[in-house]
């Protein structure tokens, strides 16, 4: 695991070591054991790394025999010696025994294609000094993180945007569409940021770039599901095989691996395959109250076997924390379970370089109760199209708050329209209450449900619960649960690794029924059946609680009146009607609603805006 910087420039000029030297500084914490530049006229390739494979010669930015290909590299390849052995046969020969010399080796063999042949996660950029042109590819669900700042003079790019910042050549400034979409999906959509200018590769996709200045970018793959009606049991036997070989092939590692440990089937799952191969490490935190997780997870370490390290996150913790994790996620995620992972993060990290976790059991196997909806929406659905549009105007009509107008609404409301992921926080009509943008930006700004369009598109030959798993795989997924898991680990340069998101596994779930995700009143259903004798009995039905932060309450008190404060010294008062942020927290505090998520979502916009925005700070992030 490491950090990447670089920049191609379209006009003859040499890159500066001391830039470079800045960009990658500032992403200490991705690689605090080595750093290594490389640069000639047009290009400059920055590296940090953290020594996980091949730690004597895993040294980047590496090169092919003729030094004709040069690349740096962020991840890992969970299928780098099959792959080293089969272009051994082919005549390669390598000076490493690192996964990075295999991706030279592999661009040598198959040019853009090499991306189909790896398993694993990556953000990385190789230069091609024959055909002068540079190729930077990301993995398949986005596990690792590629931002670029293209224009007619570069390319710039980073596995963060505080190293395109601290390059000296980007202004921060805020791109007022991307604070729009974050209000609703709390998290920006790729390909944007909420940074203007600054954007992010998304998953499965790839860059092309010459020195003439033309870049192009193409996707190579689409976790696209496909149900296939085969026997249950057909299924439950390709889990069970499929998820152990993932995780002993995400296990390769010279240092010491550990696994995160909730109170659920995920992680727990992930934690007993580790816990048949070798004796492990198991971490978890928790809240103090009736949803502490640290007491579930403890007693599933027991049942496991597993060495476990707890960790209970007083409220005081939880947001002492807050400016470092602000400044570690780069760009507003409002999402509050952050905050949690950043803690057991940090615990891990005492013990262990690697951690392995469940992210993605949700996604591939139906896991959201959300999912359910559907099913409970069927007898409205299956009305005909002109009486569900009348039942929905009259509807509106009823006083808000009533028993059973929302469900009415939900389901005389077609799913394009109603279902845009797991979060969806502010409407338009609230956006509008909050914001200072005019009506004009309103009516041509891309939407979240324009977003969502694109791929409800791609899936309109699908049941409801697909299309809902399909919309999650590419907004909410990348958006929220990776782009976290990535940013808070990395901030204890800590390696986290996903074996619920392999592509092997994937053409697994995209072909598994609904009816065998959906069903027995439970989601997850076969994932669960796969489990059985693997993980404790106690643990197989348990509902999902993810980070269960009490966030509701902390803000009831005078925690909620300090956050306003901090919010109205920001700095956002041209983005943000700060009146109507002050009228929120007070229903809140009265009683009068629950306003936490909102809250939050602006609190967490006014931190980071405090943190990169302001003058004092744009200055410190750029000089870091």
């Amino acid at each position: 695991m490491c950090g990447i910087t670089g920049v191609m420039y379209f006009e003859d000029r040499e890159p500066s070591v001391s830039m470079l030297q800045q960009m990658t500084d500032v992403i200490h914490h991705r690689g605090p054991n080595d750093s290594g530049f490389w640069t000639e006229n047009r290009i400059g390739l920055g590296f940090r790394r953290l020594s996980i494979i091949d730690i004597a010669e895993g040294h980047q930015p590496l090169c092919n025999e003729d030094e004709s290909v040069w690349i740096i590299f962020n991840g890992e390849i969970y299928n780098y010696k099959s792959l080293r052995s089969m272009l051994q046969d082919r005549g390669h020969v390598f000076r490493t025994n690192s996964d990075t010399e295999v991706i030279v080796h592999l661009y040598e063999e198959f040019g853009e294609e090499c991306v189909k042949h790896l398993r694993g996660m990556f953000g990385f950029a190789i230069w091609d000094r024959r055909k002068k042109q540079l190729f930077a590819a990301r993995d398949h669900f986005g596990i690792k993180p590629f931002y670029y700042q293209y224009n007619d003079r570069q390319l710039l790019f980073g596995s963060e945007i505080k190293s395109l910042v601290a390059s000296g050549s980007v202004n921060p400034s805020i791109r007022t569409e991307s604070l729009m979409n974050y209000l609703t999906f709390q998290y920006v959509p790729e390909p944007n940021t909420m940074f203007e200018g600054i954007q992010k590769l998304p998953p499965a996709h790839y860059i092309k770039a010459s020195f003439d200045g033309e870049m192009s970018i193409h996707r190579y793959w689409d976790p696209m599901f496909e149900p296939v009606d085969r026997p249950f049991g057909e299924y439950v036997e390709q889990i069970r095989e499929t998820l152990k070989d993932s995780v002993v092939h995400h296990m390769v590692s010279d240092v010491e691996r550990g696994c995160f440990l909730s109170s659920g089937i995920d992680s727990t799952a992930i934690a007993a395959h580790m816990r048949q191969i070798e004796p492990i490490r198991t971490f978890s935190v928790g809240f103090e109250g009736p949803n502490n997780e640290t007491l579930i997870a403890a007693e599933t370490a027991k049942a496991l076997g597993t060495e476990h390290y707890s960790k209970i996150i007083t409220r005081e913790d939880f947001f002492n924390t807050l400016p470092k994790a602000v400044w570690h996620q780069d760009e507003p995620v409002a999402d509050p379970s952050a905050i949690a992972l950043y803690h057991v993060a940090q615990l891990a990290r005492e013990h262990v370089t690697v951690t392995l976790s469940g992210e993605g059991a949700d996604e591939l196997f139906g896991g959201y109760r959300i999912y359910r909806e559907p099913l409970s929406l069927a007898p409205l659905e299956s009305l005909p199209l002109s009486v569900r549009r009348m039942l929905h105007r009259l509807v509106k009509m009823l006083p808000a708050g009533m028993k059973g107008r929302n469900y009415l609404l939900r389901g005389t409301t077609p799913l394009e329209e109603r279902f845009l992921g797991n979060a969806k926080i502010f409407t338009e009509d609230m956006k509008a209450e909050v914001l200072r943008v005019d009506s004009e930006m309103f009516k041509r700004y891309q939407n979240p449900f324009q977003i969502a369009a694109q791929y409800y598109d791609k899936t309109k030959h699908q049941d409801p619960v697909t299309r809902m798993q399909y919309i999650d795989m590419n907004l909410w997924m990348p958006g929220d649960i990776l782009m976290k898991a990535d940013k808070m680990t990395m901030a204890h340069s800590l390696e986290l690794r996903v074996p619920l998101l392999d592509k092997e596994l994937f053409e697994v779930a995209r072909r598994i029924p609904t009816k065998y995700r959906i069903a027995e009143g439970t989601t997850k259903h076969i994932f669960r059946k796969a489990m059985e004798g693997i993980v404790p009995d106690f643990i197989l039905n348990r509902p999902k609680l993810g980070f269960p932060v009490p966030l509701r309450d902390w803000l009831k008190g005078p925690t909620g009146s300090t956050m306003v404060e901090q919010i109205k010294a920001s700095g956002i008062e041209d983005y943000v009607k700060i009146d109507a942020i002050e009228r929120m927290a007070k229903l809140h505090q009265n009683g009068q609603g629950d306003y936490a998520r909102r809250l939050w979502t602006i609190y967490m916009f006014a931190l980071w805006h405090a943190t990169y925005m302001q003058e004092t700070t744009k200055k410190a992030v750029a000089a870091f």
